[in-house]
C-alpha cells in the first residue's frame, strides 16, 4: 500500500507498507523532508512496524514521537504528517496526479445558478460521470452568499440589500457569509472524488485542497499560508475563505467533496458593511477593529488585473497536475437551472434558518 501527504507549509511524506493479520508490516517512510540524525528515520519505521492497522493518525503520530531520539530535528516533516500518510496508504487514497483534471471557466452566471452548479457537478463526480473539476466562477450580479447553517436575519441587512440591489442566496456548504460583486472577487470550486482526501481529517482536507493555490500565489510573489480552519492569509491579513460539502456516492458508495474558495480582489468594504451584519464579536475574533482591515485585495498585493491573476492560477494548477479544457454538459446545465429555480431561488431554502 502506498500513501502520500504534503505537510501544509512543509514537504512531501511518502509511506509504503503492507498489512498482515491486522498490523502494519514492512513500513518505509520517505520524502523530500529534512531529518537529523539519520537514524531517526529508522526509529520512525520501527515505531510504525506492528502498529494495529486500525490506529488513527493521532495514535500513529504518538508512536512516532515517542520513538524519536531526543536530538531529532524535523524540517518540513511532522509526526502528524507521517500519521496522515499512513492512513492515506491504508485508505487506498488517490493523488492529484492520478486524475485527469478538467477546467470549467464560463461566462458570468446568476448567483443562484452558481449554487446549483456546485451541487450538480459534485454529484456527477460522486457518481463517476464527471472527471475531477476545477470551476472558476464569474458573477453576473452582486450577491451575499450565506452558509448552509447561518441565520438569514443575523447575517443580512435588508435595507442594505435593497439599497444596493444585492441578491441573497444560501449555499450547500457551511461557513460564513460573503459579499461579492462582478470583478471584485476570485471564486473557484474543486469537485473531487472522496479518494483524494482519504485518510485526512475534515480539518486536514482544507489545508490539503488549498495547498495548490498557496503555490500559485507564491508564484505571483505573495507569501500566503493556510490559517485553520478555512482561511488563507498573508502578512497583510486574510485574503480568502474556504468551505466544503461532502456528498455520498450512488447506493451509499464512495462520494465526492465540494471545496470552494472566495478570494478578495477589490471589495468595496463600505458597501460590504451595509449589506452584511458583521458583529463586534466576529470582528474581535479576527483580531481587527474594522472590516476594511479584514478585506485585503489581491489587486494591491499583485499589481495585476483580476483576469491575469486568474490565468496565473489556472496555469499554476495546470503545471502541477495537468488541466484540460472542459464544459458543462446540456444535461448538467438543465439540472442546474432546475435547481436554481426550485431550490436556490426559493424562500424555503434561503430562509431555512430564519
Amino acid at each position: 500500500m502506498h500513501g502520500e501527504y504534503k505537510v501544509p507549509g512543509g514537504k512531501l511524506v511518502v509511506v509504503d507498507l503492507e498489512v498482515e493479520q491486522g498490523v502494519l508490516r514492512d513500513v518505509t517512510v520517505a520524502g523530500d523532508f529534512f531529518l537529523e540524525p539519520d537514524e531517526a528515520l529508522v526509529s520512525i519505521n520501527e515505531a510504525l512496524e506492528g502498529a494495529p492497522a486500525s490506529t488513527d493518525a493521532a495514535g500513529l503520530a504518538a508512536r512516532v514521537t515517542a520513538a524519536l531520539p531526543e536530538s531529532t530535528v524535523m524540517l518540513g516533516l511532522t509526526a502528524e504528517g507521517i500519521g496522515v500518510a499512513v492512513r492515506r496508504a491504508l485508505g487506498h487514497a488517490t493523488e492529484w496526479s492520478d486524475h485527469r483534471w478538467q477546467l470549467v471557466h464560463m461566462e458570468p452566471q446568476a448567483p443562484a445558478l452558481h449554487m446549483a452548479l456546485d451541487e450538480v457537478l459534485t454529484a456527477e463526480v460522486a457518481a463517476g460521470r464527471r472527471a475531477p473539476t476545477l470551476r472558476v466562477w464569474e458573477w453576473a450580479s452582486p450577491a451575499v452568499i450565506i452558509g448552509s447553517f447561518q441565520s438569514l436575519r443575523n447575517e443580512v441587512d435588508p435595507e442594505g440589500i435593497a439599497k444596493h440591489g444585492v441578491s441573497v442566496v444560501r449555499r450547500i456548504s457551511g461557513g460564513g457569509a460573503m459579499f461579492v460583486e462582478p470583478m471584485s472577487t476570485i471564486t473557484y470550486s474543486l469537485s473531487v472524488p472522496e479518494s483524494l482526501v482519504s485518510g485526512l481529517s475534515f480539518a486536514d482536507s482544507y489545508a490539503y485542497l488549498d495547498d495548490w493555490v498557496l503555490g500559485a500565489l507564491g508564484d505571483m510573489g505573495i507569501k500566503a499560508w493556510y490559517q485553520p480552519l478555512n482561511d488563507i492569509a498573508t502578512d497583510a491579513g486574510k485574503i480568502a475563505g474556504a468551505a466544503q460539502k461532502r456528498m455520498v456516492g450512488p447506493d451509499g458508495g464512495p462520494g465526492a467533496v465540494l471545496h470552494h474558495v472566495t478570494m478578495s480582489y477589490d471589495i468595496d468594504a463600505d458597501k460590504m458593511l451595509e449589506v452584511l451584519r458583521i458583529g463586534k464579536e466576529k470582528m474581535s475574533d479576527k483580531g481587527t477593529r474594522s472590516a476594511k482591515k479584514r478585506v485585503d485585495p489581491l489587486r494591491r498585493q499583485t499589481g495585476l488585473a483580476r483576469e491575469q491573476v486568474i490565468q496565473n492560477m489556472i496555469a499554476s494548477f495546470r503545471n502541477r497536475y495537468g488541466l484540460a479544457e472542459g464544459h458543462i454538459t446540456p444535461q448538467e446545465m438543465s439540472r442546474a437551472e432546475e435547481l436554481a429555480a426550485t431550490k436556490f431561488s426559493s424562500e424555503e431554502w434561503t430562509a431555512r434558518v430564519p
